[in-house]
């Protein structure tokens, strides 16, 4: 019985995608979930192309609605805008306006207000102290960082992070049964009511800034899809990084070998980052439905059947990462990760990702070169469901 939901997969989902993958083939079908788990890099990125794949997730929060509160349908709006849920032509009209602000050049300029950022949050912290990287920096610096680009105020950040909680738990759901009505519906009227007077003021006045380049798109986005689409630019722009930040340092704390090697060559920063995304991403699984039946690694998928793209499985195939596919190499190069999706639904924000992460992690390592795990810290606590993946809490000394 394959069941991603146990304490045991929470906590080691490798070891499971390792057995399942020796003992049953590169897909799986999981009685409890419903689901076909496609666990080879061939198999993962062949899916990502495949257009007999939809994305599409709103159907199945619409069913979702049906049996919660009529105002569960504020959620099931919201998430109307999100592009990551949506198959074409919705998924490319809600993409493009983002696609034309996230410019490279944007990205790369924000390098030093970011290390600006990164070492304002790190100021206070002393020589010989012990703190929580979590909430010290991980979930502040990207926060900010969106914030930033949405221009809105910084100091909204800890409102965000507590609505974008109460949403995740539909978010992160991977079936109707996993997920919570109450706390999504208090997150979604939260963010209707806030970004919603944004969109209006940003009609009125528009800025230099990601809100305005959606207002002012080419093809109108409608009301819904504006409040919608600002609100993925935030919760995917903050959340995922802090746990790429959260993940990625408790690797490197495991391999002291390879932060001398970072210490040694600054450079390898650069496919460290990559590096870290590979071993512990912050997505563990990409849902899919098939709609016509097609084959992924020999298997038949039946026309219906819900399909599970397992990153954190391909990520460690033996089949493209050889005989170190468990091993930290800070400079793996090539390094064909797939923890950014792939194709269309590729994120855009991966090149802002990669420069927090990039910028912070140097800063937190050269800061304190004797970061190591707090002695009294407790066993690391993995969450995100099924879905998703994090360490909620990191207890440090410097």
């Amino acid at each position: 019985m394959v069941d991603l939901s146990t304490p045991e997969a929470q906590a080691d989902p490798h070891s499971l995608f390792r057995s399942l993958r020796s003992s049953a083939g590169p897909v799986v079908y999981s009685s409890v979930h419903d689901a076909w788990l496609v666990l080879s890099h061939a198999g993962v990125t062949a899916a990502f192309r495949d257009p007999r794949l939809s994305a599409e997730r709103i159907p199945a929060f619409e069913k979702m609605a049906r049996s919660r509160p009529a105002a569960f349908g504020k959620v099931v709006d919201l998430l109307r805008g999100w592009m990551v849920f949506r198959d074409d032509p919705a998924h490319n009209r809600l993409r493009d306006p983002v696609r034309r602000a996230f410019t490279p050049r944007r990205v790369e300029a924000l390098e030093s207000s970011i290390a600006a950022t990164v070492e304002s949050l790190l100021a206070d912290v002393a020589a010989g102290s012990t703190f929580d990287l979590r909430s010290t920096l991980a979930a502040p610096l990207p926060a900010l960082v969106i914030a930033d680009l949405l221009g809105v105020p910084g100091a909204d950040r800890l409102s965000f992070q507590e609505w974008s909680d109460l949403l995740s738990m539909v978010v992160f759901a991977a079936d109707a049964k996993s997920s919570s009505a109450e706390p999504a519906i208090r997150g979604a009227e939260h963010f209707w009511s806030y970004f919603g007077s944004l969109v209006e003021e940003r009609r009125r006045s528009p800025g230099d800034d990601l809100v305005s380049a959606l207002v002012s798109a080419a093809e109108p986005l409608s009301a819904v899809e504006l409040v919608g689409a600002c609100t993925l630019l935030l919760f995917a722009g903050h959340e995922t990084t802090t746990g790429l930040l959260v993940n990625g340092t408790r690797v490197l704390l495991e391999n002291p070998d390879e932060v001398t090697r970072l210490r040694a060559d600054p450079s390898l920063w650069a496919t460290a980052v990559d590096e870290l995304l590979r071993l512990e991403g912050p997505a563990k699984v990409m849902v899919r439905r098939a709609m016509d039946e097609l084959e992924i690694d020999g298997v038949t998928i039946p026309a219906g059947a819900t399909v599970w793209l397992c990153i954190l499985a391909a990520d460690r195939d033996p089949a493209v990462f050889g005989p170190t596919a468990d091993q930290c190499d800070v400079g793996r190069d090539p390094n064909p990760h797939v923890a950014f999706g792939w194709g269309i639904h590729h994120c855009l924000g991966a090149p802002l990702a990669r420069l927090e992460a990039r910028v912070a992690l140097r800063a937190l390592f050269e800061r304190f070169p004797s970061l190591r795990v707090a002695p009294s810290a407790p066993p690391p606590r993995w969450g995100g469901g099924v879905i998703g993946r994090g360490i909620g809490r990191l207890e440090v000394a410097t």
